[in-house]
């Protein structure tokens, strides 16, 4: 399985943390970036690369989509097993 319709990995997990409900601030502390990069330029990437105008849309796409089955398994237990969508918020 590929990452999401054209999405690098970085923004296949960021559109599923949003999926997940996290804020811009959450994910920023979970990927290690700012507030901004996230806002202006990851979500701006991939909402123009899902055809998504907003989180609420892009979280729409993730459910319809397989949310976190998206990603490649072994990226998918790096991202998961590490346990930090869930300790570092």
């Amino acid at each position: 399985m590929t990452p999401c319709a054209g999405l690098n990995l970085m923004e296949s997990q960021i559109s599923i943390l949003v999926w997940e409900g996290l804020t811009n601030r959450e994910i920023a502390k979970i990927v290690g970036t700012s507030e901004q990069m996230i806002k202006n330029n990851r979500l701006s990437r991939a909402f123009d690369k899902l055809g998504v105008w907003s989180r609420l849309e892009m979280a729409m796409y993730m459910a319809s989509h397989g949310g976190k089955n998206r990603l490649p398994e072994t990226k998918r237990q790096d991202f998961l097993g590490a346990g930090s969508i869930y300790t570092s918020v």
